[in-house]
């Protein structure tokens, strides 16, 4: 069966969340795909690309977007309060740096980008209350 993506056309490359509420524009070619093994993002379970944060603009819907934070509170996951999808997130060990889900890119076909797993799992846990989910080594929160 043959691919029926269209060809990535260049930055800038715009994007959206489900509903389409929340629409972004990243003026940046991706250069790899990787999926992090925290605990967070194993659930999420998707291709993020890093985006330095002048590269992205929120275009429509800022306001539609939720934030969740745990842990040390550096990172910041976005999503859409309507549909729910996660759009991108700054990221704690780079926070100049956001992770965007390629799979919200309009037309985008990530399948020929670079795949590397990133490591999570081993980032320090400095939360008073910690979950037992949340793997790597405790510090005092």
């Amino acid at each position: 069966m043959a691919n029926t993506m269209p060809a990535n056309a260049g930055p800038p490359y715009h994007g959206s969340c489900h509903c389409g509420a929340v629409r972004f524009e990243i003026d940046i070619e991706p250069t790899e795909a990787y999926a992090c093994d925290c605990s967070l993002c194993r659930r999420r379970s998707m291709r993020v690309t890093t985006v330095p944060e002048s590269k992205l603009r929120v275009t429509q819907g800022e306001d539609m977007l939720g934030l969740y934070q745990w842990n040390t509170g550096v990172a910041q996951h976005r999503f859409c309060r309507n549909c729910g999808i996660y759009v991108f997130h700054r990221k704690r060990s780079w926070p100049d740096m956001f992770g965007v889900n390629l799979g919200c890119l309009d037309d985008y076909d990530s399948s020929g980008l670079p795949f590397r797993k990133a490591q999570g799992l081993d980032m320090t846990v400095e939360s008073a209350d910690p979950r037992p989910e949340w793997t790597g080594p405790r510090t005092q929160g």
